[in-house]
């Protein structure tokens, strides 16, 4: 009996014991947590009773290089509202369906919906959200929003490209310069209750947004409108279906304008032409990817005659041709078993290098790439920078499809060097030649200056300066005053303007499949010959009835020039129009005529 009541004593001592441990250790946590935890755990706490809204920073502007804004903001506001907080769901679903002209049923289960945050609509118009405002809806917030605004819809659409949803560049130079652009949302922090309702009196913190620095670029407004208003008149006039202009320093490569007819609205990304159609949403992703596209960056093409500037160019250089040397056209060249025909099928006759390059000859470019030779000619290829992107700061930029060296014969040679078999991009052919005629330094093309803050202090300032020497200073001397002849006498008349030293080369040649008897019209034209300060490419595609680049591009160079080189400062020489308005005199006075 005395041994089982010491047995049970021990167990009670033994449970007592046990329990006093466990609530010494719960003691001591207690006080852990209390003591030495407690300011990790508060914020805990803290957290779970907060709820964070972004406070949108306004992205950075993009300016033309005069610090025109072509690119900016619109306050707008996000409709959200906090389930939690919503006293009267019923009015709060009527006046959002109303001032958001939104179906009820699509606000009602947004407005139903168990979430800490759930936003309505965003991008509403400020008016809208002032007006959401004054109904004075609990559990509505309305929060203030950037939209990106294009202050000229369409100009430079494929330069500027456009922003999405969450303010982030999708296209051209927004998506290029997006890191610069976008600047650093801000935050407002508001402390709630454990059903998630707003703490009264505990007020809010904040922390603001970093607002997005300025992108200025060589674009010139002017220019751009000059290059636009005269590709919309061309393409009109010719019925084509696009036209691409790029006016470039050729000293530099800033990119002064860049058209890329049609252009579309940028305020309104998403809307197809009208008379578009399709089936699924995929087509019409392919739709507006066609639209977006900038050709004279995204697309090649055959360069045709222009090229000639490139051959005629590695042949002085190399000394395989002089301005003395003599040719002989019959309107054809025989190649291994091709008949290359020139565009003159009754052919130019006996001719020097200077009228070759002036009429545009294509056996005397033939020619002078079998003087050249493959291995020399491919050299200047790589050189002269054609097997490379050009490095322009725009994305998805195309590179030259040039054959093989191993595949090049005699043919191929022949058909490369008067600018066929082979496609390069139109933003290629005018850093290239601007390289050419410049001095012989390669440049390249770009649009971006500098990079600035808010007040117009300089961030960053882009370094493009041409290094590389592609070609001798005599060969380029030499190719300036060739293609001023090709303007003041040759093919390229057409874009000739008394007063003024315009060099130029016209081209003319076929999309694939030739069957089609599609063409392309192209002149390429810089000014003033001995100085270059501006160099203009335009690229008419699929022109109605006549197509020939001469006839057709070469007289809305012409109409640009007349505005850009006054606009630019580039005075007429008065001299010049005095002694050809004289001689106009005398020859109307000798022959008697009006």
């Amino acid at each position: 009996m005395n041994g089982t009541r010491t047995h049970n004593r021990k167990k009670i001592v033994t449970v007592f014991s046990v329990i006093f441990l466990g609530m010494m250790v719960l003691a001591g946590r207690l006080v852990y947590l209390m003591v030495f935890r407690s300011e990790y755990y508060s914020a805990k706490a803290e957290d779970l009773h907060q709820r964070e809204r972004d406070i949108k920073a306004a992205r950075g502007k993009i300016l033309d290089i005069n610090g025109k804004v072509l690119a900016s903001n619109r306050s707008v506001c996000t409709i959200s509202v906090i389930h939690s907080q919503i006293k009267d769901a019923e009015r709060v679903i009527k006046v959002l369906a109303e001032e958001l002209d939104m179906d009820e049923e699509t606000v009602r289960k947004r407005v139903e919906k168990y979430s800490a945050i759930e936003r309505i609509k965003s991008n509403v118009a400020k008016e809208i959200g002032d007006k959401i405002r004054e109904h004075k809806l609990e559990g509505v917030k309305v929060d203030e929003d950037y939209k990106r605004y294009y202050v000229y819809d369409s100009l430079a659409s494929k330069v500027l490209g456009f922003t999405g949803a969450d303010n982030q560049g999708i296209i051209g130079l927004e998506v290029k310069y997006d890191e610069q652009l976008m600047g650093t949302n801000g935050q407002i922090l508001t402390l709630t209750d454990a059903k998630g309702v707003e703490i009264a009196d505990a007020g809010e913190s904040r922390l603001n947004p970093v607002d997005g620095n300025n992108l200025r670029t060589s674009l010139d407004y002017n220019i751009q409108m000059y290059a636009q208003q005269a590709a919309e008149k061309a393409m009109q006039a010719k019925e084509a279906d696009s036209v691409s202009v790029i006016i470039m320093k050729p000293s530099n490569g800033e990119v002064m304008a860049m058209v890329n007819l049609p252009e579309f609205n940028l305020n309104e990304p998403y809307e197809l032409p009208k008379g578009s159609s399709y089936a699924n949403q995929e087509e019409k992703q392919n739709l507006l990817n066609q639209m977006w596209r900038n050709g004279c960056i995204n697309d090649t093409y055959e360069p045709g005659s222009t090229f000639k500037v490139i051959t005629a160019s590695a042949a002085l250089e190399a000394g395989v041709v002089s301005l003395n040397d003599n040719f002989f056209c019959p309107g054809y060249k025989i190649v291994e078993d091709r008949r290359i025909r020139c565009a003159r099928t009754s052919g130019h006759g006996p001719e020097s290098f200077v009228q070759g390059l002036e009429n545009s000859c294509n056996p005397v470019f033939i020619e002078l790439g079998m003087r050249l030779g493959v291995d020399q000619y491919y050299k200047y290829f790589k050189q002269f920078g054609l097997l490379a992107k050009t490095g322009i700061d725009l994305p998805g930029e195309a590179r030259t499809i040039m054959h093989e060296k191993k595949n090049i014969g005699q043919v191929e040679l022949a058909t490369i060097s008067f600018g066929q078999s082979f496609q390069v991009t139109p933003v290629q052919m005018a850093a290239t030649i601007s390289s050419l005629i410049n001095g012989g330094k390669r440049v390249t093309p770009h649009f971006g200056v500098q990079i600035e803050d808010q007040e117009g202090n300089v961030i960053e300032k882009f370094d493009y300066e041409p290094t590389t020497q592609i070609l001798s200073e005599k060969t380029s001397l030499t190719m300036r005053s060739l293609l001023e002849k090709v303007v003041s006498e040759g093919g390229g008349n057409k874009a000739y303007i008394e007063g003024y030293q315009i060099g130029g080369k016209t081209a003319t040649s076929q999309t694939l499949p030739r069957s089609a008897h599609r063409y392309i019209a192209s002149f390429m034209c810089f000014a003033p010959a001995d100085d270059p300060q501006v160099l203009c490419l335009i690229i008419i595609n699929n022109p109605s009835g006549v197509y020939y680049g001469g006839t057709i591009a070469a007289p809305v160079a012409k109409e640009l020039f007349l505005n850009i080189l006054p606009y630019l400062g580039i005075e007429r020489d008065m001299t010049a129009v005095e002694q050809e308005d004289q001689t106009q005199t005398d020859d109307t006075e000798s022959t008697g005529t009006e």
